[in-house]
Order: C-alpha cells, then sequence, then structure tokens
C-alpha cells in the first residue's frame, strides 16, 4: 500500500451498509458474553455438575458455528448474503426463546439445545458478515475495515457481562449459601431455589430474542450492496484450492486456536476469582475484572487498527500474539492479585486477533471466499472444545479448585491457563510465517 495514497477504510456511499452490518458484530458479541458466565452460574444452580458438565455450555454454544457455517456459505452462494443474515437472526431469536421452556422443565440438556441454536444462527451472521465487510470497499484496507467493525464486537460483550452480572449472577439465590448450608435444605426450599433461578437466567435470552426480531425487521428494509464476488467456481474446486492454501489452512487452526483461548479465558475468570477469595478471603467481583478485561480488549482493537496503517497486519499479529503467551504464563506462575491482573492483560493482546486472523487467511481470495469464511467461521469450535480441556485439567483432583498444586503453590486453575498460552503461542507464529510470505512475493 503506498503511503502517499490515502485509501479510505469505508467510502462514504457504502457507510451506512457499513454501519448497519457492523450492528451485527456487536449483537453476537451480547450472546458470546452473555454465556461465558453461564458455565458458573449453572455450576451453582446444579451443583451436581462436575466441572465437565457445566463446561458443556460452551461446547453447545460454540458447537453450532462447526455445525452450520458450512451450510450457510452453502445458502448465501445460492442466495444472497442479505436472505443469510435474515436467517441467521431467526435463528437466533428462535434459540433465544426456547430458553422458555428450558426454564419451565428445568432440564440442563434443553438449554443446552437452546445455545446451539442460537450459534447455528450466529454462524450464518458470522459467515455472512465477516467477508461481506472485507468486500465493502477497497481490497488494500479489507483487514482495516474488518478489524474496525470488529472493534464494535466488544461493545456487545460489555453489555453481555453487564447483563449477566446484574440480571443473572448476583440475582441468584442459590449463590447465597454455602456448600454445607445449600445441602441442608429441604427438597422442597431446593426446589424452589433452583426454579427461580432457572427462571432468572432465562430472562435476559428471551430480552434478547425480541431485540434480535427487531434488529432483523430493520435489516428487511435495508438495501445490501451486491459484492462483485461471482460464484462462477464449483464448490469441490473451491474446496480444492482452499486445501492447496497452506496460510489459509494455517489460519483455520491459528483461528480455533485464537477463538479457544478466548473462551478459556473469559470463562473460567470466574473460577480464578473464586479460588482467590477461598485461598485469600478476598470478596472480589470476577465480573468486575473482566469487563476490565474487556475494555482493554477493545482498547486493543483500536489501538490495533491504526496501527495497521504503518505496520504490515501480520507483524501486528506476530506481537501481539508472543505478548498473549506470555501474559498467560504470568496467570499460571503469578499469584495472588499479580497473576489476575496478568490474566486480565491476555485481553490487550488477543483483541486484533480474531479479524487479523481472517483478513490475512482470506487475502486475494475470488470465488472460494465464501466457503473459505466458512472454514474460519468452523474454526470457532475451538471455543467448544478448549473450555472442556481446561475442565478436564480443573477436575484432575476433584470438583474443587485447588484440589492439586504443582511446584507447591500454582493451583490447578492457575496451571489450567497453560492452554491459552500454547494457543497464542501459536497464534503469534502463524503471524511470522505471513511475514515472511510477504517478504518472498
Amino acid at each position: 500500500m503506498s503511503k502517499k495514497e490515502r485509501i479510505p477504510i469505508v467510502t462514504k456511499e457504502l457507510l451506512f451498509p457499513f454501519i448497519v452490518i457492523t450492528s451485527l458484530f456487536a449483537l453476537w458479541g451480547i450472546a458470546n458474553d452473555l454465556t461465558n458466565p453461564m458455565v458458573s452460574a449453572f455450576k451453582k444452580v446444579m451443583p451436581e455438575l462436575s466441572n465437565i458438565q457445566s463446561s458443556l455450555v460452551q461446547f453447545a454454544f460454540y458447537f453450532g458455528y462447526f455445525f452450520m457455517a458450512f451450510p450457510a456459505a452453502l445458502f448465501i452462494r445460492r442466495f444472497s448474503y442479505k436472505s443469510g443474515i435474515i436467517l441467521g437472526l431467526m435463528l437466533y431469536a428462535i434459540g433465544a426463546f426456547l430458553f422458555y421452556p428450558a426454564a419451565i422443565y428445568e432440564e440442563f440438556n434443553f438449554f443446552l439445545i437452546s445455545l446451539w441454536v442460537i450459534t447455528c444462527g450466529l454462524a450464518f451472521l458470522e459467515t455472512t458478515a465477516n467477508p461481506l465487510i472485507l468486500a465493502l470497499g477497497d481490497k488494500r484496507t479489507a483487514t482495516q475495515r474488518l478489524n474496525l467493525a470488529q472493534a464494535f464486537n466488544p461493545v456487545g460483550s460489555l453489555t453481555g457481562m453487564i447483563i449477566a452480572q446484574v440480571f443473572v449472577l448476583s440475582a441468584l439465590r442459590s449463590d447465597d449459601y454455602s456448600s454445607t448450608a445449600y445441602n441442608a435444605l429441604s427438597l422442597n426450599e431446593l426446589a424452589a431455589i433452583r426454579e427461580n433461578d432457572l427462571s432468572i437466567i432465562s430472562i435476559p435470552y428471551l430480552s434478547l430474542g425480541v431485540l434480535v426480531l427487531i434488529i432483523m425487521s430493520i435489516i428487511v428494509f435495508t438495501k445490501i450492496p451486491k459484492t462483485h464476488t461471482q460464484d462462477i467456481m464449483s464448490v469441490s474446486n473451491s474446496l480444492s484450492k482452499l486445501f492447496t492454501n497452506k496460510s489459509y489452512k494455517m489460519g483455520v487452526l491459528a483461528q480455533a486456536a485464537c477463538v479457544g483461548s478466548q473462551i478459556m479465558c473469559w470463562t473460567y475468570i470466574f473460577h480464578y476469582v473464586d479460588n482467590l477469595n477461598e485461598v485469600t478471603g478476598w470478596n472480589i467481583t470476577a465480573t468486575n475484572y473482566n469487563v476490565a478485561a474487556m475494555v482493554l480488549f477493545l482498547t486493543g482493537r483500536w489501538i490495533g487498527t491504526a496501527v495497521m496503517k504503518n505496520i504490515d497486519p501480520p507483524k501486528v499479529l506476530m506481537f501481539f500474539g508472543v505478548g498473549g503467551a506470555l501474559a498467560s504464563i504470568g496467570a499460571v506462575i503469578f499469584p495472588g492479585m499479580m497473576g489476575l491482573l496478568s490474566l486480565v492483560g491476555i485481553s490487550v493482546f488477543m483483541s486484533i486477533m480474531f479479524p487479523t486472523i481472517y483478513g490475512i487467511a482470506l487475502k486475494d481470495m475470488g470465488d472460494e471466499v465464501k466457503i473459505g469464511s466458512a472454514g474460519l467461521v468452523m474454526a470457532i469450535v475451538g471455543g467448544a472444545l478448549m473450555p472442556i480441556l481446561q475442565a478436564a485439567i480443573l477436575d484432575l483432583g476433584g470438583d474443587g479448585f485447588n484440589d492439586l498444586s504443582l511446584l507447591g503453590y500454582i493451583p490447578e486453575i492457575n496451571l489450567s491457563f497453560i492452554l491459552p498460552a500454547i494457543c497464542l503461542a501459536f497464534v503469534g507464529y502463524y503471524g511470522y510465517t505471513n511475514i515472511k510470505s510477504l517478504t518472498n512475493v
């Protein structure tokens, strides 16, 4: 990109559709971070669940991306980006409204199905919105444009976190009892508490379903411009071309590692804080630190987008990957508040990863971009699998978070953050390999 030539990230002609599509990024951010604390919430409401069983909340939520991303790509190839957005919003709303019967029947598996349907809708939205944003302008500013749009995702995430804390976590009656006191309650008392708490969990999702329907009605009457992409290439040829693209294949793995790291850090910070409170006698609120992490995430994304005007995206990705791995190691080895602050700091480095990997992996693609986009959305399954691996570390010594210690002072919960360290190091390596490829062009 010539430094003398000033290319706008978004032209005036495409500004309104850009804003409309960007609003979807905030919408799925709400769902993501409203759901992250639900692992801890369901564990409190249903104490019979193990850490691995409660982590199935994330598995159900993020597996929907893997299941539906490829069908979504085929759908938008057959119809249009706008049709994909509308169908995605419909599935999103249906999944949210399914929380009502799930709460009535008080069945954990029904909640998992509801979350899965929501993310089937989100798979349509992400498979559609990400490549559409890349196409709404000059391809030389595509990665910057996607980072700009993705910068509004943390706004939705912050909203989801606040809703989870104010309307769910702080209102759970099951959290008012110690384990001993809770187990001493009568069956009628336990049933009343469970009914109350599951109803509390469902209300934000029902409200979110109404919001989604409102936004869908706006999208229906909004003109979405057609892109220059023409689906001349067959699906089989698209797949064949993608499988020979080393940068794309590594990008899918890097995306899985990136999303897995995000979900691990933003889910298990609640367990990390619970353990600190138990060990030190503190009474700190995990949501406050999770909100701080999301503010840093948002700040990092804005800064990263600005930095990419002068530094190539792969190089920025490499530095952020290394920084995230080091911060993760800090969360493992540092005790007390220093470890918690290291955990919060990881979010700065994760900030630019998802859109940057997306832009690098799809760089210079033609007809295969929609199928390629589906592969990168399917990689979000990392958010389903990695939390289960982290939960398995937590269950090594029992259901607690400090049943075993490494080197005599590192509890299980701290040790489990070695997984984000490995994942983020791989993301940094992916950035490094693309710096090398640029120098060889």
